[in-house]
């Protein structure tokens, strides 16, 4: 079965991105999967104290996660998969993408703002002419409903 892989971080767009995925996965026949990439500077501190920083960041994860597991299955009848890496996020991505033959599509959400579409976006393509798999960038501020006609 063919996966969308998106991205679940903090920003607006990845709202979008999560939507569109399990839209097109339903309509399809294939399946999500979601990656949340934890920085490693978020644990440089004392062994224990790092300790208990990586796993309320994976419980903030998880939470986050189950929002958007809930709406995929209530509305889209997708469950979506679950993985956490560590580390950064543009070679987290890739080795995701390597290590599970099954992903399709990389699916990114565009920023709005006048920053451009945001760091992962534009890293991400600069690599797509040599990326396994096509990448879909769904724009952040494109409507329910559009999503919907799109998909």
């Amino acid at each position: 079965m063919r996966k969308f892989l998106v991205v679940l971080d903090d920003s607006r767009e990845c709202l979008n991105a999560m939507r569109f995925a399990a839209m097109r996965a339903a309509r399809s026949g294939g399946g999500v999967e979601i990656l949340s990439v934890i920085p490693p500077e978020e644990f440089n501190h004392w062994i224990g104290v790092g300790d208990i920083m990586r796993e309320e960041a994976r419980d903030r994860i998880h939470a986050h996660f189950e929002v958007f597991a809930k709406w995929m299955r209530d509305k889209q009848g997708i469950d979506p998969e679950l993985v956490i890496r560590e580390g950064e996020p543009v070679p987290e991505i890739l080795a995701q993408i390597k290590d599970d033959p099954d992903i399709g599509v990389l699916v990114l959400g565009a920023g709005t703002g006048n920053k451009g579409p945001g760091p992962l976006v534009t890293q991400m393509t600069k690599n797509a002419g040599t990326l396994p798999v096509p990448i879909t960038i769904v724009p952040g501020d494109l409507s329910k409903e559009r999503l919907e006609e799109i998909t």
